[in-house]
């Protein structure tokens, strides 16, 4: 029996996206929204809409007894959690199943498995990945600790197991920062995700970001969407990503994309989700990092390639569905990008909440926009600072880069700043053209 009706738990551009493929799908909606939110455009194309708390996350859009009612009250058969927030929480899970109302999501199992970063990794070695290893901080002295570092050698990077979205981490390249910074780590990972256990791994001095998206029945059949290159990050967070990755070979395209079917198989995964790597561009290797059990903010670039709605094939793997499509019937076409456009100083990152007087969106050939903006909607200072994504489709990277640059170009937002000069500063920075960057491109190359 297919799902009647869908309470989306998040909220912004994501709360937008999962609410339109519903409605293609015949599904109801119910919004849930914050005080700060009430005018917020997934209120607004919703069917139903309930307010469960206050601005603050905690008391609102992580307010799982809030939610949970919101879902009662209005008659909700499933919820979809989007990414962030409750996405890949498990106890979330379990109490949607105990109040026998689907997750859309994968299956609890799989979300406490890779959950943690830790026992991740022991899994993705144990199906034939190559892993980095890692020092577990948690189970050592200090002195164990500094007598590992200096065995691994660095520099290394310190990482919360816990943690997601670019935060808990941070390189350290001596000694005298070491122990002060797991100290400070654990404090940070305690308070912003309940577990204060950390890790350490070698740090790969000129990598690339790679992930493969993956797609997932409960039937046992499992397939990739090819990889996605996530390079161009500010402080481990994502700031453009591109498919296919510039640098890869066919050879180890393949190769990548078949590690994370693989592993996808071992866990018993029955949702979408992206297993991400390190690749050492070097030594022409990559090394498992970890997977994230939910839809992805960059999901669009790979569902331009394919024509595949990753959103609609998450609904209908949790309603049971078989997979109608293997691994040969996917069709790749050229090469897409997103931009991620941030209410934010473009030169300082400071956050730029406020007033939009006028928003004028990109359109033309090959260009989307997922967003929840318009004009004379106030954007709240009590959330993330993305407003929108421009995600373009080429023939090929060339062309790709030409129509990137002309939607970011007709964009228009006024009354805050945007990061939309940065993002044009990279895509024409002749080393971001000529694929000669790793993650370390921000901070090195456009200071």
């Amino acid at each position: 029996m297919g799902f009647k009706k869908v309470l989306i738990a998040n909220r912004g551009e994501i709360a937008v996206r999962i609410l339109r493929t519903c409605r293609e799908l015949g599904i109801e909606t119910v919004s849930i929204h914050s005080k700060a939110d009430e005018n917020s455009l997934h209120v607004k194309l919703a069917d139903e809409s309930v307010c469960i708390g206050p601005a603050k996350s905690a008391m609102s859009y992580l307010n799982i007894p809030s939610i949970l009612s919101a879902a009662e009250i209005t008659g909700a058969d499933a919820i979809h959690p989007g990414f962030g927030f409750l996405s890949e929480n498990r106890e979330f899970a379990n109490l949607c199943k105990k109040w026998e109302v689907e997750f859309i999501g994968p299956n609890v199992d799989a979300i406490e498995k890779m959950g943690d970063k830790i026992f991740s990794k022991e899994l993705a070695k144990s199906a034939g990945l190559p892993v980095l290893e890692p020092i577990k901080v948690n189970e050592m002295t200090p002195e164990d600790i500094k007598a590992a570092v200096l065995e691994m050698k660095f520099p290394v990077l310190i990482k919360a197991s816990a943690g997601g979205g670019g935060r808990g981490m941070q390189m350290i390249d001596n000694m005298k920062d070491l122990l002060p910074a797991i100290d400070r780590l654990k404090t940070e990972a305690k308070a912003g995700f309940g577990d204060d256990t950390l890790f350490i791994e070698k740090y790969i001095t000129n990598p690339r970001h790679v992930e493969v998206q993956i797609l997932a029945d409960k039937h046992g059949n499992v397939v990739h969407i090819g990889e996605r290159d996530c390079t161009i990050q500010r402080r481990f967070q994502k700031v453009i990503e591109e498919s296919p990755c510039p640098v890869l070979s066919p050879e180890k395209r393949e190769e990548i994309c078949q590690s994370a079917v693989d592993l996808a198989r071992f866990v018993n995964y029955d949702s979408v989700g992206t297993v991400e790597y390190l690749y050492d561009q070097d030594e022409d290797k990559f090394y498992f990092m970890e997977m994230n059990t939910r839809i992805q903010v960059e999901h669009p670039v790979s569902e331009a390639r394919t024509g595949i709605d990753l959103i609609a094939q998450q609904i209908r793997s949790a309603e049971g569905e078989k997979l109608k499509f293997t691994q040969k019937d996917i069709p790749f076409f050229g090469h897409s990008m997103e931009c991620r456009i941030n209410a934010e100083d473009p030169k300082t990152f400071a956050p730029s909440p406020g007033l939009i007087n006028h928003y004028h969106r990109p359109a033309g050939l090959g260009v989307r926009v997922d967003d929840f903006i318009y004009s004379g909607y106030s954007v709240s200072p009590f959330y993330d600072s993305m407003l929108a994504k421009i995600i373009v489709t080429g023939q090929d990277r060339e062309e790709c880069l030409a129509r990137m640059t002309r939607a970011l170009k007709e964009t228009v937002i006024e009354g805050i700043k945007t990061n939309i000069p940065l993002h044009l500063n990279i895509i024409s920075h002749p080393d971001f053209r000529g694929n000669n960057y790793s993650t370390n491109f921000l901070a090195t190359k456009m200071k």
